[in-house]
């Protein structure tokens, strides 16, 4: 009976846990998708996973950024953060290091990748962001020597400071 209870107890306080970190929603498509409430906690080097994002008129992001309410070249490296990480606007047009492919980067942050909202006429029905994304312009994966063949989704490190430079050289 013991054992029943504190079976019963754990298995309510995972699911109150999860229901207050993660939440879904579904948009047109019938996924259902996953909305969080933060983001993995910024060390002296995040993990994350860089995506390709065109911040261009016509691009990706559909609309200017929303620390500037400036469009980017793609030949600029900038990206955007999960909301989390965003952290409210404060790392409006700050600079992080991205360490990936063996190399490193410095890239202005200048938008959010909503994590918290989506599929609703108000996101385009696009389901939400992960709350691990940097999501990158051209220029951050060409400047860490990614074929173009395989841009699109990878494995990186990031920090507001320069330890990550270091990481590098100690690599």
């Amino acid at each position: 009976m013991r054992k029943q209870i504190c079976s019963g107890v754990f298995l309510l306080l995972l699911f109150l846990f999860l229901s207050v970190e993660a939440q879904t929603c579904s948009p047109s498509d019938g996924k259902w998708y996953t909305t969080y409430k933060s983001s993995p906690p910024v060390s002296s080097h995040a993990k994350a996973t860089l995506t390709l994002n065109s911040f261009e008129p016509g691009g990706d992001s559909g609309a200017p950024s929303e620390c500037d309410n400036q469009y980017h070249s793609d030949d600029e490296p900038v990206v955007t953060l999960s909301s989390g990480w965003f952290n409210h606007k404060k790392r409006c047009l700050k600079y992080i290091n991205i360490l990936g492919n063996g190399e490193s980067v410095r890239a202005k942050v200048v938008d959010k990748c909503d994590s918290t909202m989506g599929c609703d006429s108000d996101y385009d029905y696009q389901p939400p962001c992960d709350n691990n994304i940097v999501d990158a312009s051209k220029a951050v994966w060409k400047a860490l020597g990614v074929a173009v063949s395989n841009w699109g989704g990878m494995d990186i490190y990031w920090s507001d400071n320069d330890d990550l430079f270091s990481l590098k050289l100690h690599c």
